[in-house]
């Protein structure tokens, strides 16, 4: 398939600058993968639309704060935003300057800490702070959080709040899992009273989930990699829950990838590692029957996952009733509720 196969047209007063007054405030639409059936909804009605014994996995990753200023030793200015910290004082990063950095030259963060820049990989630098403060520590004080290139203002008390899931506890992502972005605790509290099993994963969405693809062939794309932790906690209850004929839903497109890069050799795995997995229209879905997901952009990987999922003429047809509809889109935007298209899990898994 090509790339403009997953292109539609979004008025920019539909992008969502700011979350709504309340977590569970927004709108919900619902689609069927089988019959390309849509319905508006609310979504503080989603418990009714899962049954009894049926779990929701969430990603529990924490967005760090991730964006720096700082300058070189020649006294220029440079702007990091850290991908992938790899232990507390390393981390892999992009840098903004005038002329980029080169490897062994040192840089200043905050309010002069140095840094070293180790080595350069493809678009990335590997740096290593020179300080006894561990680097997330230092995020924490002097970094600012990631938000989206599409949310036109700088971050403010209100985005730390927002841009966060309220179970969020690995810290480690430079962007939210959006999708989580909706629950609060009394949708919460809702979910478990009407016997809605909960279970977590890790995935930490790296900044690459904003790039969009450059190549007009889809099979030529090469997809970022990004960690992901599954628990034996989360196999052993999605295997129970399966075996006893519910249905397993995924809060956000980054807990699906995750349960499917665990999947890959046909049994769901418990286990930690990097994944790089990309999912178009043709893949097999091994362990995820629904899937709860804000709107995605244009020619993005994540359209095509969508489309995988749900089916590209019923993933169309949605988008195009969510827009003449005014539904709000991407990060701080409205969910969909997708129910997976059974006759595409037939298809075989390419590769």
């Amino acid at each position: 398939m090509r790339t403009e196969d997953f292109d539609f047209f979004l008025p920019e007063e539909l992008i969502a600058q700011f979350p709504a007054a309340e977590r569970d405030g927004s709108r919900l639409l619902r689609l069927d993968g089988n019959s390309g059936a849509i319905a508006d909804h609310q979504f503080r009605e989603l418990p009714q639309f899962l049954n009894a014994g049926d779990v929701l996995i969430f990603n529990d990753t924490r967005v760090i704060k991730a964006r720096l200023q700082g300058h070189k030793e020649s006294g220029g200015s440079i702007e990091l935003l850290i991908e992938r910290p790899l232990d507390t004082h390393r981390a892999l990063a992009h840098i903004r300057a005038s002329r980029s950095p080169k490897p062994g030259s040192r840089i200043f963060i905050g309010d002069g800490i140095p840094a070293r820049v180790i080595e350069r990989q493809d678009d990335l630098f590997l740096i290593e702070v020179e300080h006894v403060t561990p680097l997330l520590d230092l995020l924490d004080q002097y970094g600012a959080l990631p938000l989206p290139p599409y949310i036109t203002h700088a971050a403010d008390a209100e985005d730390d709040e927002r841009y966060q899931t309220i179970y969020a506890r690995t810290p480690g992502a430079v962007a939210a899992p959006t999708a989580g972005l909706h629950f609060n605790q009394v949708m919460l509290d809702r979910l478990q009273a009407a016997g809605i099993q909960i279970a977590y994963v890790t995935l930490h969405v790296g900044a690459g989930t904003f790039q969009p693809v450059r190549v007009d062939d889809i099979s030529e794309h090469r997809m970022h990699s990004e960690i992901y932790t599954v628990p034996p906690a989360t196999v052993d209850l999605i295997n129970t829950a399966r075996a006893a004929g519910h249905k397993i839903t995924a809060v956000g497109t980054t807990a699906l990838r995750a349960l499917e890069s665990a999947a890959r050799s046909g049994a769901l795995v418990a286990g930690s590692g990097e994944t790089d997995i990309f999912i178009t229209p043709g893949y097999r879905f091994q362990v995820v029957e629904r899937l709860l997901t804000n709107f995605h952009l244009p020619k993005s990987t994540l359209m095509m996952l969508v489309s995988a999922f749900a089916g590209v003429e019923h993933i169309r047809a949605a988008y195009a009733h969510a827009i003449a509809s005014r539904y709000r889109f991407f990060s701080y935007g409205d969910a969909m509720l997708l129910e997976r298209r059974e006759s595409i899990n037939q298809a075989p898994t390419p590769g």
